[in-house]
């Protein structure tokens, strides 16, 4: 697997990278560590082509590069594993737009990355740069909370309207963490008002076909409204990994829409995978 680790040296970011390292621990791995920056003022040169066309030096690269120096050799000293292999990238870039091109360019399987960008809230558990990157990036995103130390996987949730069928390739990193932890999949469907369509039960039974070999359970919540539906039944029946497929207008897009998060209670301190849905929406 190809794993992308943006870091910006901070506490969160290098919790992050010990839970990948954990986690992935019995797989063979290319770890990528990612460092985005910007210079302080905007020059010509540096539009034109970024620091290597420069002729200023700029102080930004120089603390890049050492961070991630850093950074590397703590996880050779700390996290010995001959299956792992490293890299370093640092990019003058904004941190989506580097994550989709890195992701292109390396293959990218997942991303891997803490609470980047929290306003200082601690109750709040998505921040401004976490929230841009699950919304635009390509690949899987895994958010790893502030002080959320590694413990093996055995409940998973996967929350479904069923208005999709789920390509192969897209769903195939949710199988893969199930098997690769050996977990239960738990698929969540919260009944807001009306009874499956013909079209979601169709979705429902693909579903269950590409689930087939996993310890799957589909389950029912009615009478409840999401987000909070998902966020009780994380907290009420012990999972360890949230996942969420992502599309356009989905109800995870509501959520990052409402003007106050702490107000609805997005409090989740479990590890939360984000993976894009592309298919088109069959009502």
């Amino acid at each position: 697997m190809n794993i992308l680790l943006p870091t910006d040296f901070s506490k969160n970011s290098r919790n992050a990278i010990a839970y990948a390292m954990q986690l992935f621990k019995n797989e063979k791995c290319n770890f990528f560590f990612l460092h985005t920056y910007t210079p302080s003022f905007y020059r010509m040169d540096y539009m034109l082509g970024g620091p290597l066309f420069s002729a200023i030096p700029d102080s930004d690269v120089d603390i890049s590069l050492a961070g991630l120096e850093k950074t590397l050799e703590d996880v050779k000293k700390n996290y010995i594993n001959p299956k792992h292999t490293y890299s370093i990238i640092s990019a003058f870039n904004t941190l989506t737009d580097e994550i989709n091109e890195v992701t292109v360019e390396k293959e990218i399987d997942m991303v891997v990355m803490g609470t980047q960008g929290a306003t200082g809230a601690k109750e709040i558990f998505l921040g401004t740069n976490t929230v841009y990157v699950l919304r635009k990036a390509i690949a899987p995103v895994l958010v790893i909370p502030e002080n959320y130390t590694f413990q093996k996987i055995q409940r998973i949730l996967l929350p479904s309207d069923y208005l999709t069928n789920y390509k192969e390739d897209e769903l195939s990193i949710a199988i893969k963490m199930a098997k690769m932890n050996q977990a239960k999949l738990i698929v969540l469907h919260v009944k807001e008002e009306y009874d499956l369509t013909a079209s979601q039960q169709d979705n429902k039974k693909a579903l269950y076909r590409s689930l087939d070999g996993l310890s799957t359970t589909f389950t029912e919540l009615k009478g409840s409204l999401m987000p909070d539906a998902i966020l009780e039944y994380v907290q009420i029946n012990e999972i360890d990994l949230l996942m969420m497929m992502n599309r356009k207008h989905s109800f995870l897009e509501r959520l990052f829409e409402r003007q106050n998060v702490d107000q609805i209670g997005f409090h989740i301190k479990i590890p939360f995978l984000v993976i894009r849905d592309t298919a088109e929406i069959i009502k």
